[in-house]
């Protein structure tokens, strides 16, 4: 039943004022809708139907009855909305098979250590302690305990890193988990995509291997937003050929307003806008004052500590007293007070990063602002499925400048029905694959039996690792060159490279993570700025043979952004077709770039502050691309019709900034940031022999991102005539052609040439 039209609601006035000032672009309203109840299966375990009873459960959703049985037919992914009861259709399956028999062991996989509490508590509210015992067995697990934990439960809740490095190559100290591991649960599985899910996958299919070392066969159970290709994402974790998908959502969904906010326009010649930041701290106060419980998700530590700053300075002092920010660097009792202090009531609001997207429970509130485009059509939903409160609540979107953002404003309706982006992985991805072979010798030796994880041609893979000095076969099979490697200790799960770079805390001499050296000279170069986690670093010193970046915590108002020289040669050509009058390929290139100094510009107005020049060496590394030569529109003299030839002076600028706006929409159509992927355009390629230009993975060996481009390649023209063609701005800006990650600084563009160059194009078509 929807809200009664003529209930005041407490965002009304706030919507109202940005109405009639045209902040306000788009004002949507959605009826509710009803649970689909269905009773509890009676061929439950009594005990079973006792728990639920305890915690309050005395009717299924449709959905959650349909995942429990086709867990017990065959792996199963559920992808179903937030706050959609998505926990339960793993959590009946597992405490089933626990309570029935003694012996059955199940792991649990989250992403981050407060999930990992979350289901901890939640699996405790069953009150089943004699039938399970579980506990959780991560980085933060006293020493002491573990023995225990390993002797002891029988629900082990873990994380993929603390599998892949302390787990996995330990396994004879887990030896009673592997032999009677019945259930693997992998929640939040839209998390595993790029690099990270690549290696995953890798975990993954070394924990099937383990199991069966020790004669079990574990069932998989996943559940994940809403994706386009949950299925696909499935067995690409898993390796396993048949997955079965529950994806009707049956629970029940709260009325919604949905509201996208854009700030004014200050300068329409630069496509300067007000900052979003301040429009949602606005935002933010008026529906506290309101009495509506609000968050609001902004993806950077930073933004979000200045959200909250200027909320706070627009409440009445006993307001402000009832807000608090949430995310990364707090310590878990820190975490777990603010998430009880939000479920009871007690805050008001939260300025939250991304930390809170997932399904940790924090109650449902009234309204959710997204900050800021936050990659994904399907992160947006995932954060205004927050709001919900009473039965109805407000979902708002402020936009920045970005082109994204931009684009969303101007296509709200559009982007709210657009379906939801695809996840890609690349098991098969040489380096990631080469780097999980090395561990599964370390495990056991590599043999022909490992086919059937690991693809038809490991034998050759790891005759190929023994030949580079890192196996040698033994009759046993395939096992590290050196008794005393360990080498899942060398591999990051977030890196797709064996080669990085250490990033250290200057402060403290705290490592807070690793960066693939084909990345580091353009971004951990000494005197850059880089984002860690949301939070900014001034880089003091990039040590080459130490393989290391000392960084130090940096508050300044500038960002820095590198010039470089780069050229990507083509190794092999996979695929290729005509398409939009060019010749459209996808294959193997390799990607070389030398880093030639560095801008530093003001954050506000992004004015050059200065230029220092660099000295670093040349880096180079293969991936996949994509790439088009653009001979027939161009009228170049290779075209069939050379009367309608291009502005020479033109030419180059049009093609640079129609490769950024390429590189600007693609994370529409495959799950990824703008930074996962890079470019290159020339108006005379040395093999292609004419103007061609270069989308590619920016990862070394390829991710599977440009496969995507190349299949959508419709799309991505379409897309990036939309956002180049309908911004306001004259000669081009961050909300168009202008690419913070750009080697050249953005010189030269032309937006002008790039409509041209899209206009033919779509002219000739697909």
């Amino acid at each position: 039943m929807g809200t009664s039209r003529t209930e005041i609601e407490p965002w009304d006035a706030l919507l109202r004022a940005g109405q009639e000032d045209g902040r306000l672009v788009h004002d949507r309203s959605s009826l509710s809708q009803p649970p689909l109840l269905v009773p509890i299966p009676d061929e439950l375990d009594p005990r079973v139907h006792d728990a639920l009873q305890r915690a309050g459960i005395d009717a299924l959703y449709q959905h959650q009855r349909d995942a429990l049985l086709s867990a017990f037919d065959a792996p199963t992914i559920v992808t179903t909305g937030t706050a959609s009861g998505k926990s339960l259709c793993f959590q009946l399956p597992t405490l089933e098979v626990l309570v029935t028999d003694p012996a059955a062991r199940a792991l649990y996989l989250y992403p981050t250590k407060a999930l990992a509490q979350d289901q901890a508590r939640a699996l405790h509210a069953f009150g089943l302690t004699r039938q399970v015992r579980p506990a959780i067995y991560d980085g933060d697990t006293p020493s002491q305990e573990r023995p225990a934990i390993r002797r002891r439960s029988n629900l082990v809740i873990t994380n993929p890193d603390m599998l892949h490095v302390g787990i996995l190559p330990r396994h004879a100290a887990w030896g009673d988990l592997f032999a009677n591991l019945a259930v693997v649960v992998v929640d939040e599985a839209h998390v595993y995509r790029g690099v990270f899910g690549s290696h995953v996958a890798g975990v993954l299919r070394r924990l099937r291997r383990a199991a069966a070392l020790y004669g079990s066969a574990p069932r998989f159970l996943l559940a994940s937003a809403t994706i386009a290709n949950p299925v696909d994402l499935a067995t690409g974790l898993t390796g396993l050929a048949e997955i079965n998908l529950v994806d009707t959502d049956t629970a029940p969904v709260a009325a919604r307003r949905v509201a996208v906010w854009n700030p004014p326009l200050l300068d329409e010649q630069l496509g300067v806008r007000a900052s979003a930041l301040a429009e949602a701290a606005e935002l933010f106060a008026e529906l506290i004052t309101a009495g509506a419980r609000t968050i609001c998700f902004m993806k950077s530590r930073k933004g979000v500590e200045l959200i909250l700053r200027m909320a706070a300075d627009r409440l009445e002092p006993e307001l402000a007293e009832r807000i608090a920010p949430y995310r990364a660097g707090y310590t878990p009792q820190q975490r777990h007070q603010i998430e009880a202090r939000l479920v009871s009531g007690e805050l008001l609001g939260v300025v939250a990063t991304d930390a809170l997207e997932l399904g940790i429970d924090i109650g449902q509130l009234d309204a959710a602002i997204c900050v800021t485009f936050p990659g994904t059509v399907a992160s947006l939903r995932q954060m205004w499925g927050r709001a919900g409160r009473r039965g109805r609540g407000l979902a708002v979107y402020v936009a920045g400048e970005d082109a994204l953002d931009q684009f969303f404003a101007r296509h709200p309706e559009e982007f709210l029905r657009r379906p939801v982006e695809a996840a890609i992985i690349d098991p098969a991805s040489p380096q990631i694959l080469g780097e999980h072979l090395l561990c599964a010798a370390h495990e056991a030796p590599l043999t022909e039996a490992d086919a059937e994880y690991f693809g038809a041609d490991v034998v050759d893979r790891a005759r190929a690792l023994a030949d580079a000095g890192f196996l040698r076969e033994r009759a046993t099979g395939f096992v590290p060159a050196r008794a005393e490697d360990y080498p899942a200790g060398r591999v990051a799960l977030r890196s797709a490279s064996l080669d990085n770079f250490a990033l250290v805390d200057a402060s403290s001499g705290e490592i807070l993570g690793t960066i693939e050296a084909a990345r580091a000279y353009s971004t951990v170069h000494e005197g850059a700025i880089y984002l860690h986690l949301g939070r900014s670093y001034l880089v003091l010193e990039l040590d080459l043979d130490a393989r290391r970046a000392i960084l130090e915590p940096f508050t300044g108002d500038y960002f820095t952004q590198t010039k470089s020289e780069s050229m990507t040669f083509i190794e092999r050509r996979l695929e290729t077709r005509e398409t939009h009058g060019v010749q459209l390929s996808y294959g193997e290139v390799v990607y070389s770039e030398t880093v030639l100094g560095f801008q530093r510009k003001g954050l506000q107005d992004h004015a050059v502050i200065d230029f220092q020049a660099l000295d670093l060496p040349t880096t180079e590394f293969s991936t996949r691309a994509l790439w088009y030569e653009l001979d027939s529109v161009v009228g170049g003299p290779l075209a069939a019709n050379a009367a309608e030839a291009f502005p020479a002076d033109l030419l180059l600028g049009s093609l640079h900034a129609l490769e950024h706006g390429q590189i600007a929409v693609l994370p529409l159509i495959a799950m990824c940031d703008r930074w996962d992927i890079g470019g290159l355009s020339t108006n005379a390629h040395p093999q292609t022999g004419g103007p061609t230009i270069f989308i590619y993975d920016g990862h070394p060996g390829g991710i599977g991102i440009t496969r995507r481009g190349y299949d959508a390649f419709d799309r991505l023209v379409l897309d990036a005539s939309r956002l180049i063609g309908e911004c306001p701005c004259h000669d081009g800006c961050p909300s168009c052609v202008q690419s913070p990650k750009c080697g050249n600084l953005n010189d030269p563009l032309s937006k002008r040439g790039a409509i041209e160059l899209l206009a033919r194009m779509r002219r000739t078509g697909p």
